[in-house]
């Protein structure tokens, strides 16, 4: 099921969107985190996006063993981005709860936001760190064998 579209694997493809998303998923959660008045004026699409990130990260996952059992395990790569769609539901879970809690009202910084809120900024700075270890891991699996075994120019053209 997470094999290939039109005959092209899907990872590559759906890396992208975890590569984009998980960061802006992370840099908006931090935001609505310092701020309640723009979380309950953003917040709903800062829940949006985390949860896109999560199902986009979930199928990175799937598909990413998928295409491995096709060309092989980046074992470095497998072992960091395992952890991706965790890491990225721990993130949507907390900002999904701190814009639940913001949606009643006032700018009191009450005990229980102040906890929603720190517990939404390291989910989020994790989230986002993991994200970056996980991409450049794959890059590095798909792109160091090429680049170390060429020089720029190399390539024939026409």
């Amino acid at each position: 099921m997470f094999d290939t579209i039109t005959g092209l694997p899907i990872h590559p493809l759906v890396v992208h969107a975890v590569i984009v998303l998980v960061p802006l998923s992370a840099l908006g959660a931090i935001a609505v985190a310092l701020r309640a008045r723009w979380d309950r004026r953003y917040g709903w699409l800062v829940v949006l996006g985390a949860l896109v990130a999560k199902g986009s990260s979930f199928v990175a996952k799937e598909s990413g063993e998928a295409l491995a059992s096709r060309v092989g395990l980046p074992e470095d790569h497998a072992e960091i981005a395992e952890l991706m769609p965790v890491f990225s539901g721990l993130m949507l879970i907390a900002v999904a709860a701190l814009w639940w809690y913001d949606r009643g009202g006032d700018d009191r910084r009450t005990t229980m936001r102040t906890v929603l809120a720190v517990l939404t900024i390291i989910t989020a700075l994790v989230a986002l760190l993991w994200a970056v270890r996980a991409g450049h891991s794959g890059a590095t699996a798909v792109w160091k064998p090429i680049v170390d075994n060429t020089t720029p120019g190399s390539f024939p053209s026409d």
